[in-house]
C-alpha cells in the first residue's frame, strides 16, 4: 500500500493544472514542439495577472507516474483557497484513496494511511517519512498552472510556445512540459490540460478533465 500511495502521491503532486470543462476545444503540442521565444510574452504576462487575483481553484483528472520500472495511475481531485489545500487520490484498481491537506502556518495532514492518519508541519517531510519519496509539495501549486514556484530555485529555464504560452519550465531539478491548453475564455485564462514533469528516471503525467476557478 505504501508503494501505490507513493506512485498516486506522486502523481498528483507533480502535476497539476487549473480550470475548465473537459468539453473545451484544446491546442496541442508534441514534445518536440520547439520553443518559440525564451523571453515572457505580453500574453503571459496578462496571463499571469489573472492568475493572481484568483486565490480559490480546483481540478479533476487523470494522473500517472513512473520511476524506473514501477509504476501507476489514478485520479486526482486538488482544492486550493489561498494557501490552504486538499488533494484527494484514488487507484480506481484497488479502491484505495488518500487525502493530503495542510497550507501556510498549517499543520499538514496524511489520511488513507495504513495505521491511522500522519501529521507534521511540513508536507515533504510528511510525505517522505510516509512514502519514503521526496516531492516538493509547495512548489506544485504553482506549477500545475504553468506558473514559476516563487519559493523555488529560479528557471535554470523557461520557453514559451508561438502562441505566447509557456511551453517547457525547469525549476528544482524537474523539466515540466506543458503539452496541451485549454483556451481563454469569458470565465478564465488558458490553462495546462496535458502536462509531464522529469527529474531523472521519474516521469509524471498530468490530464486536468476539468478546472473551476473563484469557488465556481
Amino acid at each position: 500500500m505504501t508503494e501505490m500511495l507513493w506512485r498516486c502521491m506522486a502523481v498528483l503532486l507533480l502535476a497539476g493544472v487549473l480550470a475548465g470543462c473537459g468539453s473545451l476545444a484544446t491546442r496541442q503540442a508534441s514534445p518536440s514542439t520547439p520553443v518559440h521565444s525564451t523571453t515572457e510574452p505580453a500574453v503571459e504576462t496578462a496571463r499571469l495577472a489573472v492568475l493572481d487575483t484568483v486565490p480559490a481553484w480546483s481540478f479533476q483528472g487523470r494522473v500517472a507516474i513512473s520511476k524506473g520500472r514501477n509504476g501507476g495511475n489514478g485520479r486526482i481531485d486538488w482544492q486550493q483557497h489561498g494557501d490552504a489545500y486538499q488533494v484527494s487520490l484514488a487507484a480506481p484498481v484497488t479502491r484505495q484513496s488518500w487525502q493530503l491537506s495542510g497550507g501556510a502556518g498549517q499543520v499538514v495532514r496524511l489520511d488513507g494511511l495504513e495505521g491511522g492518519p500522519r501529521s507534521g508541519a511540513d508536507a515533504g517531510e510528511l510525505l517522505l517519512q510516509a512514502t519514503g519519496w521526496d516531492i516538493p509539495v509547495a512548489q506544485l501549486a504553482a506549477w500545475v498552472r504553468g506558473m514559476r514556484a516563487a519559493d523555488a530555485v529560479a528557471p535554470a529555464y523557461q520557453g514559451y510556445d508561438i502562441a505566447g504560452l509557456p511551453r517547457v519550465l525547469e525549476q528544482d531539478g524537474w523539466r515540466i512540459d506543458y503539452l496541451d491548453w485549454y483556451p481563454q475564455d469569458a470565465q478564465r485564462p488558458a490553462l495546462p490540460r496535458r502536462i509531464e514533469a522529469v527529474n531523472g528516471d521519474a516521469k509524471v503525467r498530468l490530464i486536468v478533465d476539468e478546472w473551476s476557478m473563484g469557488g465556481q
